[in-house]
């Protein structure tokens, strides 16, 4: 389980095929903390680290191809910057809202405001059984946990602080770009039983 709240960005530095599965070579500051089979959040995806190279300082994570339709990994690219946070240790602060690593869509930056001190974003997706967010509710962006506001059955708003903006890859993210959605876990079992 995952809090949304980034603890570093990483740099991918190789990709690779296999079959229909792709790896993932990351460089980040905490490789030297990771464990083989240790699950990390990568933009919002839960993967589990198969490889390490402690010499690159890299790890390797792998998709499959249920992950690189339901994602936005099938874009990712030599270079691209990526939020990464690992799973919340027991004793751990919960900052953020639950979130599970299981990207329910991608959807689409619709636009992107300077707002002089901080940063509004506008996102568009599907709409769908469980695809809900209310009103000052809960939302996890590539990772990111956020509040949304302006809230429509097919999209939402949210404001970005200046150390979101900085630490995080909101930095990059321009209208038409792509990005990771996971809805609030209590709104998607409200609707189930709601039977929306």
């Amino acid at each position: 389980m995952f809090t949304g709240i980034i603890e570093a960005l990483g740099t991918v530095r190789d990709v690779r095929q296999q079959g229909t599965n792709r790896h993932f070579v990351i460089e980040a500051p905490f490789n030297a903390e990771l464990q083989i089979d240790q699950s990390v959040a990568h933009d919002g995806v839960c993967l589990t680290v198969v490889a390490l190279d402690a010499a690159a300082g890299t790890h390797t994570v792998t998709a499959i191809d249920e992950t690189l339709r339901k994602t936005n990994l099938d874009t990712w690219a030599v270079g691209r910057q990526v939020n990464l946070e690992r799973c919340l240790s027991a004793n751990g602060r919960f900052d953020g809202h639950i979130v599970q690593g299981h990207v329910d869509l991608t959807a689409t930056c619709e636009s992107v405001e300077d707002q002089n001190g901080s940063w509004l974003y506008r996102f568009r997706h599907e709409t769908g059984p469980g695809r809900v967010t209310v009103e000052k509710g809960s939302i996890c962006i590539n990772g990111v946990s956020l509040t949304c506001f302006n809230s429509t059955d097919d999209g939402f708003s949210v404001a970005i602080i200046p150390y979101t903006y900085e630490h995080t890859t909101f930095q990059h993210l321009r209208a038409g770009d792509q990005v990771n959605l996971e809805f609030d876990i209590v709104g998607k079992y409200v609707a189930k039983l709601l039977g929306r």
